[in-house]
């Protein structure tokens, strides 16, 4: 007699590799097992904490929206310094914040800037630690945006061109204060070019640049701008960040434009909203290496939820910086870096 259609089921199921021959709990039920088949490990060599330097001062000032973050003045740097040196992290990117803003940003072109005396006092306490600086002005001009501003139809933006030889005097500026690398943020056509270009010229053949090539205009980047005093004063940046809702494939023209620009490191900014993003740049540009900047926005309101109770803000901040490597990224920039870093050392862990 033949089987019945459901027996014939069963049976080509049971010949299976299934369950109960397969049991995949069975890789899960020892810690051991567990740490031994990892395939994303965690190191903090290869997380950048941001920092904010101010010139307003010796006094080292909470930022509200960011607990547990600061607006540090010089002075403060090297205890500052100190501890991230003993915690093995990468590396430091540096946001200033000048005494006084003007229309062009002035501050942020000068030697004796707040970022360029933040650098040379940080090459004073580890001369070994790796130094970024982000190249932009929306921390140093009084308008708030991201170079000289211009006019586009009928709308007041920034001026791409004028803004692209800003940004080249900037990254000189840093490199002769000392920083390691420059990162321009600006999300402006021709970046990437101008800075080589000038770099080059300066002598500075050998300093790599991280471009923040696929950013977007996104609302996670609330509690930055108070951190670096950076909110528009009109208007918003959506006519050069790039629009969330874009075709994914636009972000790999951003990518290839600046490869080819000569980029040396690539970023996708914010993280979380966009894993599928950074997956797809590193499927497309495998052998070059992956940035991911995990937010403020990805920090606070994981903070607001953890004062509540809500959240186990240690768990959380490791799922969720195991996520973006997991996703390509091989650096991530984090405000999560001390505290991950201390809770990778902890021995309960």
């Amino acid at each position: 007699m033949g089987h019945s259609r459901r027996e014939e089921l069963w049976v080509g199921q049971c010949r299976m590799p299934g369950f109960p021959l397969t049991r995949l709990r069975r890789l899960r039920y020892h810690p051991a097992i567990r740490r031994m088949i990892q395939a994303t490990h965690l190191d903090p060599r290869r997380w950048i904490l941001p920092l904010f330097i101010h010139a307003k001062g010796d006094e080292k000032k909470p930022i509200k929206s960011m607990p547990g973050h600061f607006q540090l003045p010089l002075s403060g740097l090297r205890a500052e310094i100190k501890e991230i040196m003993q915690l093995g992290l990468g590396g430091v990117l540096l946001f200033g914040i000048p005494a006084h803003k003007d229309a062009m940003g002035c501050d942020a072109l000068r030697d004796s800037g707040i970022i360029c005396q933040a650098i040379k006092a940080i090459k004073d306490v580890a001369p070994d630690l790796l130094v970024i600086t982000d190249e932009c002005f929306c921390e140093y001009t009084d308008h708030g945006h991201c170079g000289v501003l211009g006019r586009a139809g009928n709308q007041d933006t920034v001026d791409n061109d004028k803004t692209l030889r800003m940004l080249a005097w900037q990254a000189v500026a840093h490199a002769r204060a000392g920083a390691d690398m420059v990162a321009p943020s600006g999300m402006m056509d021709g970046m990437v070019q101008a800075i080589r270009s000038a770099l080059d010229e300066a002598g500075f053949t050998h300093l790599p640049i991280m471009s923040y090539s696929a950013k977007y205009s996104s609302a996670f980047y609330g509690p930055f701008r108070e951190a670096a005093e950076s909110a528009p004063r009109f208007g918003d940046r959506r006519s050069y960040q790039m629009d969330p809702a874009a075709a994914a494939e636009q972000a790999l023209r951003e990518v290839e434009l600046d490869v080819a620009e000569g980029a040396d490191i690539i970023m996708v900014k914010p993280a979380l909203a966009y894993l599928d993003i950074i997956r797809m740049v590193k499927d497309n540009f495998p052998g070059l290496p992956l940035a991911a900047y995990n937010v403020s926005g990805e920090y606070s309101m994981v903070q607001a939820a953890a004062e509540k109770g809500w959240l186990d803000p240690r768990r959380i901040a490791l799922e969720m910086l195991t996520a973006i490597h997991r996703a390509g990224a091989d650096i991530v920039i984090t405000y999560w870096a001390k505290d991950a870093a201390h809770w990778l050392d902890s021995s309960d862990l």
